[in-house]
């Protein structure tokens, strides 16, 4: 458990970062039970995510868990993951007393909970030792207080990694490593690793299935004076001689163990995938010698101050709300992570960002948010995928250690540059290199990568079920995911078209348009489920469908026709082509009640107790834009209601607040959303209209541009009464990006208890329809 000290920006005076709310354990939000939120200290979009990796024979994707031995304290790690764990490399352990092998097993229990706060994080051990940890963009800083009565040890274990239990070959792999001890008392080396989720699969034998290997440089200092420092490796140990450079490299476990005086030790530890010089420079740049622990931190706590969480300020006063507003902030600027200049594969002048964990998760509400909050990375991440694309020959849905994958349904980085491109991101993005890179992914087939969990196609990028695609229009049953991946696929075409005719392209924009209608053919009019008809189902290569539970996906996973949701959810995912849905339907009506069964308790009868069984699954990202989607039928109201009430019994700021995986702010946002009372349509500039948490809420959109948007009756009720938007009434269930966001704007909402048809005007636009 951690006991989180969470800065909150001053309700009353508008004004971030003002007031300290020290909040108990409950404040560390969705750290634990499968949240996986990184709780250790970081920049927004760091390469240094500095924290403890807690070993408990279960995954630790985050490194952090609540109970267990501490392994050591890294300085890699990801945030909100599922999947399998990858990083805690470049480690540091603390440890008393005289030790006689280096290589025995030292991790410890802790005395207590961990505190944590932005831009600090301290461990109590049982053993008597504090640490206290504080990190920049590519740095780290140890500082620990030993008992006065014991010998004070740092162990340095290059070999350290967090493994995977699960059993599904995902597990790193340590490959090899250096170390060298310097006569200043500094260390530097590399290590080597490979394997984790997005594993390689077409370039290692059947045995041996791993990720290429990746390095990672450190160089290591300490501002506390070392008695003695020696390096060890299996069947051998190597003291250090003044004036000598001590050195060793080893393929089995590698490292170094300093020895202290003093009873206080600070250690500074920079990183690079360049080189161990460029990590030596990382460090003396970011934090210079004899820097003090609350220099590092208030380093740390000014970007998160000035660059995130005073993006959003409110007059709101409940603090668990706000806690839920600036900890969501928070939780989605941990990743992608910057590593502009520390691109080990090509050089190049464009940016450079990685771990995208996943764009799957992140496309429908992340990255349109990203927009709105932080143009400047979005252009530069934009900017950085295409490069990928130029250099590695395909976009990333995935990428961690600079390598694509994996990929679980469609090309997703297309909907996430079309979504750039029609709202007006122009800047140095190159988007005749942005569109071939997305025709790429829609005609050329990526090379099987042989994955077992999906065999068949590449699940390393692109859009591996291409050929079914381009020869019948739809995914026969040959391919895994074939229904989920067909939904996907008609998103990812539409993305083209609406690139494509930007640019003018009219043929292209005519055939994507038209092949993203594909879905439609995988619906199947005689499905029934709960007394209705019709839903995407599994189609053979003779046009027949196969026979399908719309209340059954099998195991959902790689695979199963259904990927993470079932048939029923997977229904309504066309998001472009919303009104053939409901004529599909049989009209508005229908679809409504068709659509509201999926929040019924007790509908989905495999369903997750958690979630009452309910078809909606609030735990992954194919519901996200379900609870919206009455707005395309007359019925918002609806949307107010489903959606607040997700958000009011899944979301809590406590250890076990989000319903699933963060998924790199995947969840987070979602929330930020719902709390705005708007949900963006990823390639498209409609904004679904459902209703503000807040009294008062003002976006810095840059340039000095705001959105405010206010409430009246909040006090009675959350239903939309009327609604103003840039000081005229607006009687549609919609606003574009042009409205309210493309120079700012203002959404004043009369809200109330009672549903009341204030929406008289046209549906949102349903493009492909």
């Amino acid at each position: 458990m951690i006991v989180m000290l969470l800065m909150l920006p001053s309700a009353l005076a508008m004004s971030p970062w003002l007031d300290v709310l020290q909040c108990d354990q409950h404040c560390s939000f969705g750290s634990e039970y499968g949240g996986n939120v990184f709780p250790g200290v970081s920049v927004p979009f760091g390469v240094v995510k500095l924290g403890p990796d807690v070993e408990a024979g279960i995954d630790a994707n985050s490194g952090y868990l609540p109970r267990g031995r501490v392994t050591g304290f890294s300085m890699m790690h990801e945030s909100g993951t599922g999947g399998a764990p990858k990083y805690g490399v470049v480690s540091q352990l603390p440890i008393v007393g005289s030790i006689d092998d280096p290589l025995a097993d030292f991790s410890s229990i802790r005395a207590k909970d961990d505190v944590a706060s932005v831009g600090y994080y301290k461990s109590s051990l049982a053993s008597g030792i504090t640490v206290e940890l504080a990190a920049t963009a590519h740095a780290g800083f140890y500082q620990y207080t030993f008992p006065t009565e014991k010998q004070a040890n740092v162990l340095v274990d290059v070999s350290h990694f967090l493994p995977s239990y699960r059993k599904m070959g995902t597990t790193q792999a340590y490959a090899g490593g250096n170390f060298s001890i310097f006569p200043d008392g500094r260390y530097e080396g590399s290590g080597t690793y490979n394997n984790g989720w997005d594993r390689d699969f077409e370039s290692m034998p059947p045995k041996n299935l791993q990720a290429p290997d990746w390095t990672i440089f450190f160089c290591g200092k300490f501002d506390t004076p070392v008695r003695s420092s020696q390096i060890f490796a299996p069947g051998s140990r190597s003291l250090t001689r003044n004036g000598v450079v001590n050195t060793a490299s080893s393929q089995g476990k590698l490292g170094g163990l300093f020895t202290f005086t003093d009873n206080r030790v600070v250690s500074r530890v920079g990183i690079s995938f360049i080189s161990s010089d460029k990590a030596c420079g990382h460090v003396d740049a970011e934090i210079p010698a004899k820097t003090e622990l609350q220099k590092v931190v208030g380093s740390t706590k000014d970007p998160w101050n000035t660059q995130v969480l005073s993006k959003i300020t409110t007059t709101e006063k409940d603090s668990k709300n706000l806690q839920l507003l600036y900890s969501s902030l928070y939780g989605m600027h941990l990743q992608p992570s910057n590593r502009t200049g520390e691109n080990p594969l090509w050089t190049s002048n464009e940016p450079y960002y990685d771990d995208i964990l996943t764009l799957w998760d992140t496309h429908r509400c992340a990255t349109p948010l990203m927009h709105i909050l932080q143009p400047t990375v979005y252009e530069e991440f934009i900017r950085s995928m295409i490069d990928i694309y130029r250099h590695d020959g395909y976009l990333p849905d995935a990428r961690s250690s600079n390598f694509n994958g994996r990929t679980q349904g469609g090309s997703n980085a297309d909907n996430v540059l079309a979504d750039a491109y029609v709202k007006g991101v122009r800047g140095a993005i190159d988007w005749k290199d942005g569109l071939k890179a997305m025709i790429k992914d829609a005609e050329i087939v990526p090379p099987n990568n042989n994955d077992p969990q999906a065999p068949g196609s590449s699940t390393k990028e692109g859009r591996g079920a291409l050929p079914d695609w381009h020869k019948y229009g739809y995914i026969t049953p040959t391919y895994t995911r074939s229904v989920s991946r067909a939904m996907e696929y008609s998103l990812n075409d539409f993305a083209l078209y609406q690139v494509a005719s930007g640019v003018g392209d009219k043929a292209n924009a005519t055939a994507y348009l038209k092949r993203s209608q594909n879905w439609r053919k995988h619906y199947n009019p005689d499905a029934k489920a709960h007394g209705f008809s019709g839903f995407v189902v599994p189609k053979r290569a003779n046009g027949k469908f196969e026979k399908q539970d719309p209340l059954d996906c099998g195991g959902c996973y790689w695979k199963d026709a259904y990927y993470e949701a079932l048939p029923y959810e997977y229904t309504f995912g066309a998001h472009h082509d919303m009104a053939h849905l409901i004529k599909l339907s049989g009209g508005a009506e229908t679809f409504v009640k068709k659509l509201d069964k999926m929040f019924e308790k007790g509908s989905n009868p495999h369903g997750d107790a958690r979630f009452e069984k309910t078809i909606f699954n609030p735990g992954n990202e194919p519901s996200f834009a379900s609870p919206y989607l009455f707005n395309f039928a007359g019925r918002q109201d609806l949307s107010v209601t489903r959606s607040r009430a997700i958000a009011r019994k899944y979301y809590a700021p406590t250890p076990g607040g989000l319903p699933g995986n963060s998924d790199a702010g995947a969840m987070q946002s979602w929330l930020l959303w719902n709390m705005i009372g708007l949900y963006p349509l990823t390639g498209q500039t409609t904004f679904l209209i459902s209703s503000p948490w807040f009294a008062d809420l003002t976006i810095e959109l840059g340039g000095g541009r705001k959105l405010r948007v206010t409430s009246r009756g909040g006090e009675r009720g959350e239903q939309v009464q009327s609604l103003k938007v840039n000081g005229k009434v607006w009687e549609k269930s919609w606003v574009g990006w042009k409205d309210v966001f493309e120079k700012g704007g203002t959404m004043e909402f009369e809200l109330g208890r009672e549903a009341k048809k204030w929406v008289k005007g046209e549906a949102p636009p349903s493009p492909a329809s």
